[in-house]
């Protein structure tokens, strides 16, 4: 098979950004199951990148059931069901970093729905795993640090106290595909205390069981942080 044009590789978590064209490549149809990826070198050639690189990003793929590592043979593209697609749908909607703001109008969509389903069906379990993200939050923002991993952890708890896996799903592909806009607002001086305090209003309305108040607050809390991307974005363009 001719195997498809990629883009040389920037990103500082390069093996991230290998997943993503891959990823992307097989949503789109460009690969399908049964094909196989090029050998290790001929990828990180492709690419622009070391091995290291390219095996960290086919351990990732294999982990997520995108592809096969067939030990003498190589690696391939898995026959995907129909639940593992739901996340590669999200990629359509994508056409680089142009679709910022249609993601982030895609968020706002979904997740404010998603904490107002928490508000309902969270149980005393989910409750307490969020509660304790944020407290760890707290400690690593009150380090200086910008909570990055928690921040991308309570949004998964709160999609998990929701309830609903499919809505969930397609929420974590969109959320992902903003993974680096998410962590450009964190590095915004301030904007970790202000995220971790936006975050304990929605906990705060999910453990009460105000579903309107949930939404409320989630919906405000992703409008600042689009506010503060695509207007930063913005302003580097002027």
């Amino acid at each position: 098979m001719d195997w498809p044009d990629v883009g040389p590789i920037r990103s500082t978590r390069i093996y991230e950004e290998i997943v993503r064209q891959v990823k992307a490549m097989i949503a789109e149809g460009r690969l399908k199951g049964g094909d196989r990826l090029p050998p290790e070198r001929e990828l990180a050639e492709k690419f622009v990148v070391s091995r290291t690189s390219v095996r960290e990003a086919l351990r990732a793929l294999e982990s997520l059931g995108l592809v096969e590592i067939r030990p003498g043979e190589g690696t391939f593209v898995r026959e995907v069901s129909i639940e593992q697609l739901v996340e590669p749908l999200a990629l359509l909607i994508v056409s680089q970093r142009e679709a910022l703001g249609e993601l982030f109008e895609a968020r706002r969509l979904l997740e404010p729905a998603l904490a107002a389903l928490a508000a309902e069906r969270a149980t005393p379990e989910d409750v307490h795993e969020m509660e304790r993200i944020l407290e760890e939050q707290a400690r690593e923002v009150e380090g200086g640090r910008t909570g990055l991993a928690q921040d991308a952890r309570f949004h998964a708890a709160l999609g998990a106290a929701a309830h609903n896996r499919a809505i969930t799903r397609i929420a974590h592909a969109v959320i992902d595909l903003l993974a680096q806009s998410r962590e450009e607002s964190l590095n915004t001086p301030g904007r970790p205390t202000r995220s971790h305090e936006d975050h304990r209003r929605i906990l705060t309305a999910v453990a009460r069981r105000d579903p309107a108040a949930a939404r409320q607050a989630m919906l405000e809390h992703l409008e600042a942080v689009e506010t503060l991307v695509l207007g930063s974005r913005a302003g580097r363009r002027a």
